[in-house]
């Protein structure tokens, strides 16, 4: 199933996508739910409990897509240099405080993490914080959505952990990715996590197996397999759950192919006018302005 939090007639909604993908079918859920997008579906369906009743379905074309989850409960948990070749662009660029002679390949997951304020919608404007900084890059990742919780989960068992995917733009301030020792302020800018454009079930797609796409202004960049992961959801799953508890609803974002901006020569950073857009496969596209 696809799940989606909207905005219709200027009130918030959360509601199933038709498999036609023509309408949208609401959920009957408080409105303290309804800001917090799929977030109590995904809560619910872990604890066992049924699906709300849904009403009379609406158009899609009708309704202004938010983020699925628009304030996660916690930190986004990230996952750095988790491509082959994306690994040894960034190892190279002079940006990566991660970077060991001889090491570009990492030989552990590289986690950090995005606070839950900058998630946006999924055709929301990226905004370039003027005067902070405009080395602003783009990062096209499949997310991972915890449905069952758990601590110390195997490898072996992780996949029945996971309730389904999304997708993320993971939006850098590269200099202070460079200038700080630990990513999480060039990582964590307002508008810095557009997200969506919906939560798709893991029974619908192979979040192991999926094309991971980027587009600046048309212009490919990014286009690889999740199946090129150096380490793969279930070793993510296993690595973070060793000694933190996951919960339904937490947001793991994968990594990013190679083809972002500052693997180029000179560096390809976003500006002003620029509108990206994120493909995966399985789910469909995000589309941000930026300004």
């Amino acid at each position: 199933m696809r799940l989606a939090a909207y905005r219709y007639q200027g009130a918030p909604g959360v509601g199933r996508v038709c498999a036609d993908g023509r309408q949208i079918e609401p959920f009957q859920l408080a409105p303290a739910e309804l800001a917090l997008g799929v977030l109590p579906l995904i809560e619910a369906l872990a604890a066992g409990k049924p699906l709300p009743a849904v009403g009379a379905g609406i158009g899609l074309e009708l309704v202004e897509l938010g983020a699925p989850i628009p304030r996660p409960r916690r930190n986004i948990f990230c996952v750095g240099k988790n491509y082959h070749a994306h690994a040894r662009e960034f190892a190279g660029s002079g940006f990566d405080s991660s970077a060991r002679p001889g090491a570009d390949i990492p030989a552990d997951p590289i986690i950090f993490s995005k606070v839950p304020e900058c998630v946006i919608g999924p055709k929301d404007t990226i905004r370039i914080p003027v005067g902070v900084s405009e080395a602003i890059d783009y990062e096209a990742e499949l997310a991972v959505i915890i449905g069952r919780g758990g601590k110390g989960i195997t490898a072996a068992d992780a996949m029945q952990h996971v309730w389904g995917y999304t997708i993320v733009n993971d939006v850098t301030a590269r200099d202070w990715q460079g200038r700080h020792s630990q990513w999480l302020m060039g990582k964590s800018f307002d508008t810095f996590c557009p997200m969506g454009p919906w939560v798709v079930s893991a029974d619908e797609m192979d979040g192991q197996a999926t094309q991971v796409r980027c587009f600046v202004n048309g212009e490919e960049r990014q286009n690889a397999s999740t199946r090129d992961l150096i380490f793969d959801i279930p070793k993510l799953i296993e690595t973070l759950s060793a000694g933190i508890t996951l919960y339904p609803g937490d947001i793991i974002a994968t990594g990013t192919p190679v083809g972002v901006g500052i693997g180029f020569k000179p560096p390809k950073y976003l500006v002003s006018g620029d509108v990206v857009r994120v493909e995966i496969d399985g789910i469909g596209a995000i589309e941000n302005p930026v300004r």
